[in-house]
């Protein structure tokens, strides 16, 4: 058994690698053809020797080649394993397996034993590995082309404290870490607002705490008292002043803030978990949050689910030069699972299905397809 594992696992490792060096040498290739645009360019703000330049562009398309094999990798597992069992299934090398002892089950065990590998290894680089590549890309061209803007109108965070309710907005993040264009709207448990803060520069503090340099800051203030006649009367007072430095004590840390910076797709599951407790917390909408934290519980145990779909092609009966269709059909089912998983989170997302359900809905398709196809072809005949 020991033979037939090595044998198995040693071509299977080999058609992945294959077939995931071709998928990222393209990525690689439309990656730096989409940044020749920005060559010769640098930041207005930088030294004129920080020119954007071709060796900074590679660097750059490499950093983005972590995420683009967390993506790729189920499918990767697919084609490769799909290309070994039929090319074993062809050469009669399979039947002579199943002969010395390698019945369905074992097999199946076998393809899920390997399985279980590539989903430790794709659930690390997607956690680890890819967020921390694609915020130093990110940073990297920020650099050279200035600051990093958050969607087009920033990033929006919300918390409540003790008293008051707080709505941050912020415009830009530099490269060292300072954000740009902070607007702080206070308000009170009515629901009145009580204050705003407008500061273009800000830096994360010691404590808990931002530190706005050159704020302005307006408070509301509304009073009520009696008129000479006996009579209830409010009134109302703005008072604005501006402040060299102004300290904000906040739990928004820098990791909430930074956040931004990354899709949801692209958060490590840690952060995405504490970011949906955040908006929970604060009373915000978490639902496609919580959509990509379950798709990045369960994407990487669609390896498994590929595996399983590629053990029926072992028992197939192939004429001469028939295993590339199998292999082109290989493609297609990982593309179209791709597809597929997408678009159960957009959809999941606009008509508010369970987060879990529209993240592991794919999977359990596919799932259940694998399974049947083993029990026709594998079981039955």
């Amino acid at each position: 058994m020991k033979t037939i594992r090595r044998l198995i696992y040693g071509e299977v490792l080999a058609a992945i690698a294959l077939v995931t060096l071709g998928f990222l040498a393209l990525f690689l290739f439309f990656d730096l053809v989409d940044e020749l645009q920005y060559l010769g360019k640098n930041n207005a703000l930088s030294a004129a020797t920080d020119i954007y330049q071709i060796k900074h562009a590679l660097l750059y398309v490499a950093l983005l080649l972590p995420n683009h094999l967390y993506e790729l990798m189920p499918i990767s597992v697919l084609i490769g394993t799909i290309f070994v069992m039929a090319r074993l299934a062809q050469s009669s090398e399979f039947t002579i397996l199943r002969t010395s002892g390698l019945g369905p089950w074992r097999a199946l065990k076998l393809l899920l034993a390997l399985g279980a590998v590539f989903v430790a290894f794709s659930f690390a680089l997607g956690d680890y590995v890819a967020p921390a590549s694609e915020r130093a890309a990110q940073l990297l061209k920020a650099r050279y082309q200035g600051k990093i803007t958050i969607g087009q109108t920033g990033a929006w965070l919300k918390e409540k404290q003790a008293y008051n309710t707080f709505v941050v907005n912020v415009k830009a993040l530099n490269p060292d870490n300072k954000m740009q264009g902070v607007q702080i709207y206070e308000f009170n448990n009515q629901g009145l607002i009580v204050s705003t803060t407008q500061a273009p520069l800000a830096v994360f503090a010691k404590g808990d705490a931002w530190l706005l340099q050159q704020a302005t800051r307006v408070e509301f203030e509304v009073s009520s008292g009696l008129t000479p006649a006996g009579k209830g009367k409010e009134s109302a007072k703005v008072s604005r002043s501006t402040l060299e430095s102004l300290r904000w004590p906040t739990g928004i840390g820098a990791e909430m803030v930074s956040v931004a910076l990354l899709k949801p797709d692209r958060m490590a599951t840690i952060d995405l978990f504490n970011y949906v407790r955040h908006l929970d917390a604060n009373g915000q909408t978490a639902q496609r949050y919580e959509i990509e934290f379950w798709k990045k519980v369960f994407y990487p145990l669609s390896c498994l689910v590929m595996v399983m779909l590629a053990l029926p092609f072992a028992y197939l009966h192939f004429r001469s030069g028939g295993i590339a269709g199998y292999v082109f059909a290989g493609v297609m089912i990982g593309i179209s699972f791709f597809l597929l998983n997408n678009v159960f989170g957009y959809v999941g997302n606009l008509r508010n299905w369970q987060p879990w359900l529209a993240a592991a809905t794919p999977g359990l398709l596919y799932m259940a397809v694998s399974l049947g196809a083993f029990g026709w072809l594998v079981l039955k005949r």
